[in-house]
């Protein structure tokens, strides 16, 4: 709390999805998790890390699972002004894809320079 006005400091969330969006929960439960951080005026920002690059890439076929396609709704995320995605350069590079096959614009970065973005955090969250 902010003493002298009595307002609530915004405080640094940052949700790591590091699971493949299909076959548990997790990638659903993150982007819910997600909206429901900045609805609350935090300062909202998404890592995408692993497997979890995958919850980005356009054209997702997810018949065989039987589960709807629900990375389309990340391009919410900017209504929410959550417009700080990061990518770990190295996960996308492991799994052939590049920045053209997301969904949504994301800042690509390195290994270390993700390390350098979850110092700065107040909270992390991971999933």
């Amino acid at each position: 709390m902010d003493e002298e006005n009595g307002e609530g400091v915004a405080k640094k969330f940052l949700y790591v999805n590091r699971k493949a969006p299909y076959g548990t929960i997790y990638a659903l439960e993150s982007l819910e998790v997600v909206l429901i951080g900045a609805a609350f005026d935090q300062e909202v920002s998404v890592a995408f890390l692993g497997d979890g690059v995958y919850q980005l890439v356009k054209g997702g076929d997810t018949k065989g699972v039987e589960m709807k396609n629900f990375s389309p709704s990340y391009g919410a995320l900017d209504d929410y002004d959550v417009n700080q995605l990061y990518v770990e350069q190295e996960a996308m590079q492991a799994r052939g894809l590049v920045e053209a096959d997301l969904v949504v614009n994301v800042e690509v970065v390195s290994a270390e320079r993700m390390a350098e973005i979850m110092e700065s955090q107040d909270v992390i969250l991971s999933f």
